[in-house]
């Protein structure tokens, strides 16, 4: 029986297994797709697709610099045991490379990418998933360039539970970059300055304070001079050039860069799993279960 593409198709998402994975079962079963399904389980290939629903808020992030392009990504297991594993590491690794030589616009179209061993990457990815046994994703990526007068700053805290990508614009100093991409590691502003936060967000926080102010039973007289002076606080905490620089209490980060002579032109900060709702499992609960049924 002839192996169509559409049989592909429906066995991929059926199975979750790559494509030539299916070619090859399709035509081992002459083309029955029940057979074929067992096939690939017994290939242990299929327990990709038996993973869709879990929840992978685990994982590293990374950077790669080559010159002056640099990216930035985040990849997602279930599990931070599985986040160790040398063939995790690898696969992070690979799909960095493949970014930063093909320079994706989304994840969507990353996935359907062909690395050179000619599979995709999204195909590549669920056969690591099929090695490795955890639900594994691609979530984000971001690829960054500078000039040959500017300076990335790579850090990595905790083996890449945080990773910050930093562009300073006006030095070459790699180590300055770098204190800088520390800072944002540990203060986790949202800005750049003060220009770059929208008026809508500023008025907002404006209302919040002075209902605050009137709350605590200040006079109205005062109010608005309060609100402008705790509005400077709100600035301090999400813009980085207004943040005390934490290698240098006697600092703002903004007089550290000028000291070097630069600007910071853009940073990326990655923290893994950060925004994605965690299932929060009761081991306790779980082994009396497991007895009880016993």
């Amino acid at each position: 029986m002839a192996v169509t593409a559409q049989m592909v198709k429906e066995l991929r998402e059926k199975t979750g297994a790559g494509m030539m994975d299916c070619k090859k079962a399709l035509t081992e079963t002459n083309g029955d797709m029940e057979k074929a399904i067992d096939f690939l389980r017994e290939k242990g290939i299929a327990k990709a697709a038996n993973k869709a629903d879990r929840i992978a808020a685990e994982g590293l992030t990374s950077i790669l610099t080559e010159g002056n392009e640099a990216v930035i990504l985040e990849v997602n297991s279930e599990t931070d045991f599985v986040a160790k594993n040398e063939g995790f590491q690898t696969l992070v690794k690979e799909l960095a490379a493949h970014l930063l030589s093909n320079k994706p616009a989304t994840v969507e179209e990353a996935l359907a990418q062909t690395l050179e061993n000619g599979a995709t990457v999204a195909d590549y990815i669920n056969t690591a998933i099929a090695k490795i046994g955890e639900k594994l994703t691609l979530r984000r990526f971001e690829v960054v360039s500078k000039t040959d007068n500017d300076a990335f700053g790579a850090y990595l805290h905790m083996g890449g539970r945080i990773s910050v990508l930093t562009v300073l614009e006006g030095t070459t100093e790699a180590d300055a970059a770098k204190d800088v991409s520390m800072h944002i590691a540990a203060l986790k502003p949202k800005y750049v300055s003060r220009d770059q936060v929208s008026q809508e967000e500023v008025e907002r926080e404006r209302q919040v304070l002075t209902q605050q102010a009137l709350n605590e039973g200040k006079p109205e007289n005062i109010v608005a001079k309060m609100v402008e002076g705790r509005l400077g606080k709100y600035f301090e905490d999400v813009c980085v050039l207004d943040q005390t620089f934490v290698k240098n209490p006697d600092q703002k980060v903004r007089q550290f860069v000028e000291s070097k002579g630069a600007t910071v032109r853009e940073f990326v900060r990655y923290e893994v799993g950060e925004g994605i709702e965690k299932r929060e499992d009761n081991f306790a609960e779980e082994v009396m279960n497991q007895v009880n049924k016993q």
